[in-house]
C-alpha cells in the first residue's frame, strides 16, 4: 500500500491510497504552548438508506518541548519515553510492541525513516519517501509505502510515522541552523 501525503509537514497532512481516497488525515491547529495533533482515519459504515463516510480519530499526540510527549490511543495516555523508546548511540532508532504481540523499530536516518520487524529477519513494513522536486528524475510527492502484511496495525504505523518523522525533521532543522551559523562564536 502507497499512501501519498498532501504535504511533508506530517503533523498537518492527507494520507490518500493509489486511488485518491483519503485514508488519514493529521491535523495540528497552531497554538501557543504545547500542540495537540489529532489523527483520524476514513471509516465507510453502512446505514439504513445509504453508505456514511466519516474521520474517527484513532490517536492524538500531545508534543511536549521538554520530557516525554503524550500519545492517547484506545483510551489510553502513553508517554513517548516508554511507549517508543529511542536505542542506539545517537538515538536514531525508536521501537514499539504492537498489539499483535510483535517488536517493530523505526530507523531515522538522515533523509528518511524505515520500520522494520526488531527481531532477526530485519522485515521492512515501511518506507517514508520524500517528495522529489523532478531535477534529477521524475517529480514525486512524499508517500508512506506500507507491506500489505502490515495493515493490521495501520493506525498504529501512522501514529509512530508521524512522531519518528516529526522527530528525525526538528533534528535536520537543527543541524542545518548549527551549519548556518557556523557552529561557533
Amino acid at each position: 500500500m502507497i499512501l501519498t501525503l498532501s504535504s511533508e509537514h506530517v503533523r498537518n497532512a492527507v494520507f490518500t491510497d493509489e486511488a485518491g481516497q483519503a485514508i488519514f488525515v493529521s491535523d495540528t491547529p497552531f497554538r501557543f504552548g504545547m500542540p495537540k495533533t489529532t489523527i483520524s482515519r476514513h471509516r465507510t459504515s453502512p446505514g439504513r438508506f445509504e453508505m456514511n463516510d466519516h474521520f474517527e480519530v484513532v490517536g492524538q499526540i500531545d508534543w511536549h518541548m521538554f520530557g516525554s510527549s503524550i500519545f492517547r490511543i484506545g483510551g489510553r495516555e502513553l508517554e513517548s519515553s516508554v511507549f517508543l523508546p529511542r536505542h542506539g548511540i545517537f538515538g536514531r532508532k525508536r521501537t514499539f510492541v504492537g498489539p499483535d504481540g510483535r517488536n517493530y523499530r523505526w530507523d531515522m536516518h538522515s533523509r528518511v525513516v524505515v520500520l522494520s520487524a526488531d527481531d532477526h529477519s530485519r522485515t521492512e513494513i515501511a518506507r517514508f519517501h520524500r517528495a522529489t522536486l523532478g531535477i534529477i528524475g521524475r517529480r514525486r510527492k512524499a508517500c508512506l509505502e506500507i507491506a500489505d502484511q502490515a495493515e493490521h496495525i495501520l493506525d498504529l504505523i501512522i501514529l509512530t510515522f508521524i512522531y519518528v518523522e516529526k522527530v528525525r525533521m526538528d533534528k535536520e532543522t537543527r543541524q542545518r541552523r548549527a551549519a548556518a551559523s557556523g557552529g561557533g562564536p
